[in-house]
């Protein structure tokens, strides 16, 4: 489908859709990043994931990867209240090597692999480098990231903690960060939004998951 198609699709939902939803949707999208995602690796938490993925888009990421090894993962909808309608998620769960996968994909769309890890020496959270797309690797609380995972990352960041407990159980890590990280790509980054064809399919995307019987509509214009 081509850019201009799309439009023409956009302005026939638009009619079904109050100005206030419209103009709210167009508002939200004109904060969204690609610029830094997210990958959470075999998370068999239903319940802290799925506030990973209200975090996200509460602080407005809108990509999220989720690799599925061991562990199939379902939204827990009391806790993502509704915010994985919203999202870009990506699961990977078709490959013997699905962690792989996942990361030789983000690395050939130019992104720096940071894990997230308390038992690395590298950076803190607040001297994070942000001269590159960055996607941030989150484990299990018991285990931790996977081998392959720490093998294939760029590099490594870790909290800073005054405690005995070594770690943030992973919705409280992924929060802490985009608190930090998200309002200083706002700040730092030059071209931290959506292009005008990304802004354009999610926009697109929205509109078909609010309007009722949007596939009927279109069959019919």
């Amino acid at each position: 489908m081509t850019l201009k198609e799309k439009r023409e699709l956009i302005k026939l939902l638009s009619n079904y859709v109050t100005d206030a939803r419209l103009n709210k949707m167009k508002d939200v999208l004109g904060r969204r990043t690609r610029y830094l995602t997210l990958v959470m690796e075999d998370i068999y938490q239903a319940q802290n994931a799925s506030a990973v993925l209200r975090s996200c888009e509460c602080f407005g990421v809108q990509d999220i990867h989720i690799i599925e090894n061991r562990n199939a993962y379902q939204v827990n909808p009391d806790v993502a209240l509704g915010a994985n309608k919203w999202l870009t998620i990506h699961k990977y769960n078709k490959a013997e090597h699905n962690t792989l996968d996942c990361l030789n994909a983000l690395k050939s769309r130019g992104y720096k692999l940071i894990a997230t890890t308390p038992h690395k020496d590298d950076c803190l959270l607040e001297e994070l480098p942000l001269d590159q797309k960055t996607a941030l690797l989150f484990g299990t609380e018991l285990k931790g990231l996977s081998e392959e995972a720490i093998l294939m990352a760029d590099g490594f960041m870790k909290i800073s903690m005054a405690g005995f407990t070594e770690s943030f159980n992973i919705s409280v890590s992924a929060a802490i960060c985009l608190y930090h990280l998200a309002p200083r790509i706002r700040k730092e980054v030059k071209n931290w939004q959506l292009t005008e064809a990304e802004h354009t399919d999610i926009l697109l995307e929205w509109l078909m998951g609010s309007v009722k019987h949007a596939q009927t509509l279109i069959r019919k214009r």
